[in-house]
């Protein structure tokens, strides 16, 4: 089964669509976002997704309940603050990454083979592009940095980041990059 990874979209239309466009010719029967939606509409743009929506709120992500009703009206699933998937014997915590400390608990905690997270815009693991696991190593952390279009400025906080693929029966990742 392969997997989409989005996070910190922050209203940027035109790199959701350009992923929207990349989780279908990848064919993945999931997309996860790890919040920082923050205008709910973001989330109708997923209507064009041929796979379903799952997602977390992120800190920026104010309006939980138009949220909620987005996710609603296109067949997907919002989790709150911190969801699981379980495919198989594989088990993903899904958390924006706010917390640090929340974060690292997840990690420490071995409940996760894979722990997916965004809010840093940094992708993790740092400088792995392909990458792959194993169920029995220690718990993965993908981060696929943002998915906002780049944009420089001082906090450097829009440069880095994209989509991931997650392939569950090959056991192995990879980070593509958005304009």
């Amino acid at each position: 089964m392969k997997l989409g990874i989005i996070s910190d979209t922050h209203d940027d239309v035109n790199n959701v669509r350009e992923a929207i466009e990349i989780f279908n010719r990848e064919g993945v029967q999931y997309v996860i976002h790890a919040g920082d939606y923050v205008f709910p509409g973001i989330v109708m743009e997923f209507k064009r997704l041929n796979a379903k929506l799952i997602g977390v709120l992120g800190n920026n992500d104010g309006e939980k309940g138009h949220l909620l009703k987005s996710f609603l009206e296109i067949g997907g699933e919002l989790k709150g603050e911190l969801g699981e998937m379980h495919i198989g014997d594989l088990k993903i915590g899904i958390y924006h990454g706010t917390s640090a400390e929340i974060k690292d608990q997840l990690i420490e905690s071995g409940r996760y083979n894979i722990v997916i997270c965004g809010h840093t815009h940094k992708k993790e693991p740092v400088g792995v592009e392909i990458g792959s696991y194993s169920i029995d190593s220690p718990t993965l952390v993908l981060n696929p940095g943002t998915a906002h279009k780049k944009v420089e400025s001082l906090a450097r906080a829009f440069i880095e980041g994209g989509v991931i693929i997650l392939d569950t029966e090959s056991q192995e990742y990879k980070h593509i990059g958005l304009p």
